[in-house]
């Protein structure tokens, strides 16, 4: 970054010494045209020229012998044409300096500068996935798969290299049941894969090629704590198969939720902490990274809300934290293991709060079901006990409200999901504070294993 600022800065000052040659050549060339105008026109004033009558004139006629005439004075002189020009030029590189330097101060310069530096710098770790999905061929002459006639489905997504022994990030979803997985690299290098591990609690899977002969370029993780609403964002993928697009946005939204793509039957499970964007993403863009200002990955690119199945402005990103997190297990283990409360729940509204005698500003995670001999339950942790009526819908009231967790405080169900996964693992001891009955109550649960089926 502190190289392509000074590659601009001594950009700008070279502008600016052509710029100033241009002014000294144009303004000698002037100034010289001025002066020999003015020595031609102040000679033609003061030469007058003699003539002298020949002699047969002379003696013929009785006219003077000397006849002085005056020269006709020049008119003024006008600036030659090829001078007009060069004025013209100087002008215009000094109407660009000055936008140049308009760029330079705004920042507009340096974000267009930066995009390229950023395309530059991580479309060769991001990688085109294509698999091959062995789905059901349907006999023309009933409703039953025909056993002898495999059928496969194919789809597209993205990733990116994730280290030197070759290793790639990607969506489970892109890869989910796959029987054949390739991958397609910037420089157009076409490598076969393997399946390593796949979360889809989290929607984050982990792919392998075979480094050798491959010049791999990992990523640089950022920090996706630190995000903030408003900041610039990039998106490398594939979007439709369009290899290595990228598109550009800001940050419209922080800690949404998304539903996994893990099998209901064994319950439902949110991603919660996730990155909301305007940068356009499509489908053939999942799985490939979120890129702050700085070329750093803040996410991985996952879903779009959007009737037409296309691009509306709205795409979700998983967290970089969660990466971090999960996708070192995913490549020791094939999986990662999530720590297990046992309870189903939400956000505490308002009008739940009122209607259990706490004030409407309460903030917390309210317990609506326990699972029966789970972690909660033998804690001792209340579920709802009734049901109210609002605008129509039903709210459940009258259970815990849970308010932090591990001495972090909880203001809604996310926050208790966030911290369950990141500070705990199965088995620890979680202290767990609640209000019930309008008191403060701490309960101390030992955590258990998410259920995989």
């Amino acid at each position: 970054m502190e190289k392509s600022r000074r590659s601009r800065i001594y950009g700008l000052v070279a502008i600016i010494v052509a710029v100033g040659l241009c002014l000294s050549i144009a303004l000698g060339a002037v100034t010289a045209g001025f002066v020999g105008n003015y020595l031609i026109a102040r000679q033609g004033r003061a030469t007058e020229s003699i003539q002298i009558a020949p002699p047969a004139q002379r003696l013929a006629e009785p006219t003077p012998e000397v006849q002085i005439v005056a020269t006709p004075e020049r008119p003024p002189a006008t600036p030659d044409t090829t001078v007009l020009e060069l004025e013209a030029k100087v002008e215009a590189l000094l109407e660009r300096v000055e936008s140049l330097a308009a760029a330079q101060e705004t920042g507009a310069l340096d974000i267009e500068v930066r995009f390229e530096e950023i395309y530059d710098q991580v479309n060769p770790s991001v990688v085109n996935i294509n698999v091959a999905v062995r789905g059901q061929r349907i006999s023309p002459f009933g409703p039953f798969a025909d056993p002898d006639i495999p059928d496969y489905q194919f789809g597209t997504g993205s990733g990116f290299v994730y280290d030197r022994e070759g290793h790639i990030v990607t969506n489970n979803h892109v890869v989910e049941d796959a029987e054949r997985i390739t991958v397609t690299f910037a420089d157009d290098t076409v490598v076969e894969a393997t399946l390593v591990g796949q979360d889809p609690d989290s929607d984050l899977a982990v792919i392998k090629v075979d480094p050798q002969g491959l010049d791999l370029i990992p990523v640089e993780l950022g920090d996706s704590d630190a995000l903030r609403v408003g900041q610039t964002v990039v998106a490398i993928g594939n979007p439709f198969g369009f290899a290595g697009t990228l598109t550009t946005g800001v940050i419209s939204g922080l800690g949404r939720s998304l539903p996994s793509t893990g099998d209901r039957t064994r319950g439902t499970y949110t991603i919660p902490d996730v990155v909301q964007t305007d940068a356009a993403i499509n489908p053939g863009n999942s799985g490939g990274p979120l890129l702050d200002i700085e070329g750093r990955v803040i996410g991985v690119n996952a879903a779009i809300q959007s009737p037409v199945q296309g691009s509306s402005g709205v795409g979700f990103a998983i967290p970089v934290h969660l990466v971090k997190l999960i996708v070192p297990s995913l490549i020791d283990e094939g999986e990662f293991t999530y720590p297990y409360l046992g309870i189903s729940g939400g956000t505490l509204y308002p009008e739940a709060a009122e209607a259990m005698n706490l004030s409407r500003t309460q903030r917390g995670a309210l317990v609506v079901t326990v699972s029966p001999d789970g972690p909660a339950d033998r804690a001792g942790l209340r579920p709802s006990t009734r049901q109210i009526t609002v605008d129509g819908n039903r709210l459940p009231v009258g259970g815990d409200v849970i308010v932090a967790i591990g001495g972090h405080p909880v203001a809604k169900f996310d926050d208790l999901l966030i911290q369950l996964i990141r500070n705990h693992r199965p088995g620890d001891n979680a202290q767990i504070t609640v209000l019930r009955d309008g008191r403060t109550v701490t309960l101390t649960v030992t955590l258990g294993e998410r259920p995989t089926q």
